[in-house]
């Protein structure tokens, strides 16, 4: 009787997601896509721990970021230490805030539609700006894309907080209308490994420690 042949298992890709480092109005203004704003130092503290931590996993394939000053400044340590070219993705830009952009967050709160944005996120648009649905279709198409050119590799996506955790819930399969639940840091890694299986989340928010046992069990 002839041997059964093994099913090899499908490729994963493991796409590291960081969150840009800190700013100076991290916590106090909603920056969105508006120009100029770079790291505080202590983001270009944070942004040189987590490429000292990500230079330590045993291979990395590419590196993409946002287009935005403060993640290309966060992914320039991680090319840096790793010897390799950050590419540029505008699927991986922050939200589209629109009128909201460069608000004061504490003004932000006091608006009755900030509890739908709490709340049922997934019912709300910024007024002419983006709704949370497109950007989640638009971060979960951008890493398909790149994880398509990289099958079986490992790659880093520096991005911004919202587009992250919206690409988070997406591949656990929780509902966009939780996905503020997920507290995503400034220059946290998070980590899904994906395969013709569908997607795996090895970890969320990760500050410290060791990369080296991200894959699938």
């Amino acid at each position: 009787m002839a041997a059964r042949k093994k099913t090899p298992h499908p490729q994963s890709t493991l796409i590291i997601l960081v969150r840009h480092g800190q700013t100076p109005t991290t916590g106090k203004i909603l920056p969105g896509r508006a120009a100029g704003l770079h790291l505080a130092d202590s983001g270009i503290a944070q942004a040189a721990g987590a490429a000292e931590r990500i230079a330590k996993l045993p291979r990395v394939d590419a590196i993409y970021s946002s287009p935005l000053e403060r993640a290309r400044e966060t992914a320039a340590p991680i090319g840096k230490a790793l010897k390799q070219r950050v590419l540029i993705d505008k699927g991986l830009l922050e939200c589209d805030f629109g009128d909201w952009t460069g608000a004061e967050l504490s003004a932000l709160m006091k608006k009755p539609e900030w509890a739908t944005v709490q709340r049922a996120p997934s019912t709300f648009t910024f007024p002419n700006g983006e709704s949370f649905t497109d950007m989640q279709a638009r971060i979960v198409s951008a890493l398909d894309k790149i994880r398509a050119k990289h099958p079986g590799g490992v790659v880093v996506c520096v991005s911004h907080a919202d587009p992250i955790k919206a690409a988070v819930a997406h591949a656990m399969g929780t509902h966009l209308d939780l996905f503020q639940r997920i507290v995503v840091s400034t220059c946290s890694i998070s980590a899904v490994a994906y395969s013709s299986y569908g997607p795996v989340v090895l970890t969320v928010n990760s500050t410290g420690g060791s990369l080296a046992d991200l894959r699938p069990s």
